[in-house]
């Protein structure tokens, strides 16, 4: 097969354990755009493009990311021009951050939602 039936990702599903306040944070925090919430579900937008990030409330202990030996690596990674600038704002919102590292010209850090779900960002 030379090309994928597949056209694109659509969306992302992210366990959360309380899905007010992650669906408050991702819109006001990370600045996504909330399109529908409901009991069951929150689904945000990720700027003009078509890609969707789905908020689904669980009591499992479950998260969006996984580990190799026992590290948590993560899923998820969006990407930001304005790497050090984002970096700060999540720090002055009180969100866990690591520090900004770079690796052969990739620059990047993670952070972590209000749920322990680790994500990345990277320019």
């Amino acid at each position: 097969m030379s090309k994928s039936f597949i056209e694109q990702v659509h969306y992302i599903r992210i366990p959360v354990k309380d899905l007010e306040l992650s669906t408050q944070w991702y819109r006001d925090v990370l600045g996504l755009e909330l399109l529908n919430n409901t009991e069951e579900l929150a689904i945000l937008k990720v700027n003009e493009g078509p890609f969707l990030l789905i908020l689904v409330p669980t009591e499992d202990e479950t998260f969006a990311h996984f580990t190799i030996d026992d590290r948590q690596e993560f899923s998820i990674g969006f990407t930001s021009p304005e790497l050090s600038k984002f970096h700060q704002h999540l720090m002055d919102n009180q969100v866990k951050v690591e520090d900004i590292k770079e690796d052969n010209g990739h620059t990047f850090f993670h952070f972590y939602d209000p749920n322990g779900n680790k994500l990345q960002v990277h320019w």
